[in-house]
């Protein structure tokens, strides 16, 4: 059977979509195709076969030519089963429909909240895009054959949906992150962030709060960040000079620095979209066997103190996120424990392994179905 994966947005080695899906399904035996648009060209890697339509010269370029050249490839591989990883790919499942096909929309995010916290829209504009989008989206999903949610609370809205709709987490691969005992000794005076580098992923603050730490620690600062004013605005910011700035990391490079920490920060602000959220990276944090320092919503909370592997605070006072990195400093036999904590809750709960059976068994059902 093949599977054929789109995206017209995501770089070709996505953790969600190529190193776990993609992957997960060739080794189970299914034809895997991955449609990509970055310009690299075409290559099979791990039996997944991608194919390249050309890289976007912007995002309306994206928006207007490359999601036709994504529609054109997926016609010409001629696969069973296409799931789309973006949500301007919807009209083109809507086309995909209508030549025959099985399509199912992998909802990596809650789009109508997420535009509800867009800062450079005003309210009035976010509410009526969001409006807009989750009535399209609605009337869209319930024609697919299915959909495929990243997080319990998406899932639970798509089910009013498309009642063919599974969480498929995006938690850890085991082994990723750790390849052997962690020797806490060799731990440099470090915290870690990666991920995208933004202010509502609360990096001012994170940053601010280098300044204002009584230990003498450093902050291991890996991502990438679009915006060359906010860019600015950290690098004037009080406790820069405490920052090792990494840029872009490749997984060996996020597995490197996360060895090296002593501690995870993921304290984004508290917009509605993320108050839902599973972050990735809190995960990441706790399979690599370093304690999280997380915002303090409820569900983020609830998963830290039942785990005892971290701390929350209030990301938006830069004086608890430097007393929660010199708790973990002053205190390091409690970091020592709750990151082995987090570790254990990852290889008894929250991995890639129990969510890979969960993605195989939706596409065994929905293969069963008049195929």
């Amino acid at each position: 059977m093949k599977i054929c994966h789109l995206t017209s947005a995501h770089p070709r080695y996505d953790t969600r979509i190529f190193l776990k899906q993609c992957r997960s399904l060739a080794k189970a035996g299914f034809e895997t195709a991955l449609v990509v648009a970055d310009g690299k060209g075409d290559e099979t890697r791990d039996g997944v076969r991608f194919y390249d339509v050309g890289a976007s010269a912007g995002r309306l370029d994206r928006m207007r030519n490359t999601t036709k050249r994504v529609l054109a490839k997926a016609v010409a591989i001629d696969a069973i089963v296409y799931q789309l990883h973006d949500p301007e790919l919807l009209p083109i499942g809507l086309e995909l429909k209508k030549r025959g096909k099985k399509v199912v929309f992998d909802a990596h995010e809650d789009v109508p909240k997420q535009l509800l916290g867009k800062p450079y829209l005003n309210a009035a504009s976010r509410w009526l895009l969001s409006e807009l989008f989750s009535v399209y989206e609605n009337r869209t999903c319930r024609k697919f054959d299915g959909v495929i949610a990243a997080t319990p609370f998406i899932r639970d809205k798509f089910l009013e949906i498309n009642r063919n709709t599974v969480d498929v987490n995006n938690f850890p691969m085991l082994g990723e992150l750790v390849t052997e005992e962690i020797d806490w000794s060799r731990k440099r005076p470090q915290v870690a962030y990666v991920g995208g580098i933004s202010r509502i992923r609360g990096i001012l603050e994170l940053v601010r709060a280098m300044g204002l730490v009584r230990s003498d620690v450093t902050l291991g600062l890996g991502g990438t960040c679009p915006e060359a004013d906010f860019k600015r605005e950290l690098e004037n910011a009080a406790g820069w000079a405490r920052v090792d700035d990494r840029g872009f990391l490749d997984r060996v490079g996020v597995r490197t620095l996360l060895q090296e920490s002593v501690a995870g920060v993921v304290t984004l602000h508290p917009v509605v979209n993320y108050l839902d959220a599973l972050p990735v990276k809190m995960f990441e944090y706790m399979s690599a066997g370093i304690p999280v320092i997380a915002s303090n919503f409820e569900l983020w909370r609830r998963i830290v103190e039942e785990n005892q592997c971290g701390l929350c605070v209030d990301p938006l006072h830069p004086q608890e996120v430097a007393d929660a990195i010199d708790y973990f400093f002053m205190h390091p036999e409690d970091a020592e424990r709750m990151g082995r904590n987090g570790q254990r809750a990852i290889r008894d709960h929250y991995n890639w392994d129990v969510e890979a059976k969960k993605l195989l068994s939706f596409y065994d059902s929905l293969l069963s179905i008049n195929v």
